[in-house]
C-alpha cells in the first residue's frame, strides 16, 4: 500500500494519495486546494493511475480541487448521500468558500456495510456524523489504516459549532473508531497522525 500525504490550502488540510502496489491503480482522498499538481507529479513518479476520488465530507477545504482533479484523471467521485449536494453546489451547506469552487457530480455513494475496492485494497466505509451529516472514514482493514477525515484528529476531535454539527451524533461516530484495533494507524484531516491506541479519551469508560 502507497500513501503519501499532502498538506494543501489555507487550512493545510490533507489530501491523501493511496495506491495499490501491486495494480498501480490510486485514489485521492478530499482533494483540498491546490492539491492536484503535486499529487499528479507523485502519481506519476510511483506510475501510479488516478481511478476513484473519496470524500470524508463536503466541507470547501475539502472538496476545492474535486471538480479540477476529476477532469484531469477522469477518475470515479464517491461522497455519502448526505453531503453529496454540497459537492454538487459548493456553499449550499451554509459555510462560506471564501473562495468560488466549482462543484462536481458524484458519480456513487459511500455508505457504512457497502465496501469498496481499490485494486487489491478492500476498503470498509464507516458512517461517523457529527462534523457533517455525511461525514465518512474509510477503513483498510487488513493494512490497519484509517483515513478519519475531520471526525478524529490527534487528541481531540471535528468542530461541532458549524452549520453541519450534529453534536448529538459525534460520541456514537467516534464509539464507532474506539472499537478498532489500538496498533489502527489513523490519518486525519488536518494535522500529523496518531493511532487509535494513543486516543485512550475516545472511549470515555
Amino acid at each position: 500500500m502507497f500513501i503519501q500525504i499532502f498538506s494543501c490550502g489555507p487550512l493545510e488540510t490533507n489530501a491523501i494519495l493511496i495506491g495499490c502496489k501491486a495494480t498501480k491503480q490510486a485514489a485521492v482522498i478530499d482533494p483540498s486546494q491546490g492539491s492536484t499538481t503535486p499529487i499528479l507529479k507523485a502519481a506519476e513518479k510511483e506510475h501510479l493511475e488516478i481511478k476513484k476520488i473519496f470524500l470524508t465530507h463536503s466541507h470547501w477545504d475539502h472538496i476545492a480541487d474535486v471538480n479540477e482533479l476529476k477532469e484531469k484523471t477522469g477518475a470515479l467521485l464517491f461522497v455519502h448521500a448526505l453531503d453529496a449536494p454540497n459537492v454538487i453546489k459548493p456553499g449550499t451547506d451554509g459555510l462560506p468558500t471564501y473562495f468560488p469552487i466549482r462543484g462536481a457530480q458524484p458519480d456513487g455513494y459511500l455508505e457504512e456495510g457497502r465496501p469498496i475496492d481499490l485494486g487489491h485494497l478492500h476498503i470498509e466505509i464507516i458512517h461517523t456524523p457529527g462534523h457533517s451529516p455525511g461525514c465518512v472514514c474509510l477503513y483498510f482493514k487488513a493494512q490497519k489504516v484509517l483515513i478519519s477525515g475531520d471526525t478524529l484528529f490527534r487528541g481531540s476531535m471535528g468542530r461541532l459549532d458549524l452549520a453541519t454539527g450534529q453534536p448529538s451524533l459525534m460520541w456514537d461516530s467516534l464509539y464507532k473508531l474506539a472499537r478498532l484495533p489500538p496498533d489502527t494507524r489513523v490519518l486525519p484531516g488536518h494535522g500529523g497522525e496518531t493511532t487509535i491506541g494513543r486516543e485512550s479519551w475516545l472511549r470515555n469508560d
